[in-house]
């Protein structure tokens, strides 16, 4: 593989995921991205972001990929939708960027987490990153769509000590809705491969106003949720416009500007018909 631009002015450590980062692999050849694809020797990171609490248990490492394959409605960070706005980092930097935070986040009972983008878009890397991650005792998770969990084989899912799991919709007519992509077979399919190998999950839903706070769709959501098995946690995440900025900056056509985030009751509404179909939601 060629060399890839070093990028060294260009940190890993970003102050917020709302960062904004475009281009920054734009000059690797096609050549070498195919090869990283298939290897997991470099992969394209948008941004590290230390000190989270809300992704995972415990104080938390943060690895931000570059690529997905949906077009989520409320996503607040678009510009990790292109593989190319990532930084191309080596497998080795990466592990790196986490190894020098291990110690205080076993200290704090924390961990590292892979997020995106969508993180299985790049699953060579992902995996070879989850594996040096494991190895220095350090507790793993993944934020993930689903839809690309069969990229994974099942001692390559036992690197993972935490699924996060943000589901879109149940049904495939509000997964179009919201996403673009109408097929999310894929996604059930993975949920109960997890709860087959008695994998931890937690479940994530993003509560859009008139978009997403569908009663009917919710309770069917939080029951099959709850039918797994496996599911710790379920969290509902208030829309929120943080990331409007990204969409406007990127010429891209935001469909929600005008929406406004939920108040708090419509948020306890939401919260306990998950509660109700007996998932420990929050």
């Amino acid at each position: 593989m060629a060399t890839a631009p070093p990028l060294a002015a260009t940190p890993l450590e970003a102050k917020s995921p709302y960062e904004m980062r475009v281009q920054l692999g734009k000059d690797v050849p096609e050549t070498d991205v195919r090869s990283a694809l298939k290897t997991g020797d470099m992969g394209f990171v948008h941004s590290y972001t230390t000190g989270s609490a809300v992704d995972g248990p415990g104080i938390r490492v943060i690895a931000w990929t570059t690529a997905c394959n949906l077009r989520c409605r409320f996503c607040h960070n678009p510009d990790t939708w292109a593989l190319a706005n990532g930084i191309p980092v080596s497998i080795e930097r990466a592990i790196e960027g986490v190894r020098k935070y291990a110690q205080g986040m076993k200290a704090m009972k924390g961990g590292f987490t892979l997020s995106g983008g969508e993180p299985l878009m790049q699953d060579r890397f992902a995996v070879k990153l989850f594996a040096a991650v494991k190895a220095m005792g350090v507790h793993t998770a993944i934020e993930t769509n689903g839809s690309l969990g069969e990229r994974l084989s099942d001692d390559e899912l036992r690197l993972i000590d935490l699924v996060i799991l943000d589901m879109k919709a149940f049904e495939p007519e509000q997964h179009e809705r919201v996403c673009g992509i109408r097929d999310n077979a894929p996604v059930i399919a993975f949920a109960r491969r997890l709860a087959a190998l008695g994998r931890p999950m937690w479940l994530r839903y993003v509560l859009v106003p008139g978009l997403t706070d569908d009663p009917a769709e919710m309770a069917k959501l939080a029951a099959f949720g709850a039918s797994l098995g496996v599911v710790e946690r379920a969290e509902i995440l208030p829309f929120h416009q943080l990331g409007q900025h990204k969409w406007e900056r990127l010429g891209l056509d935001y469909s929600l500007a005008a929406t406004e985030p939920p108040d708090n009751e419509a948020v306890e509404r939401a919260i306990a018909i998950f509660r109700a179909a007996g998932l420990n939601a929050c």
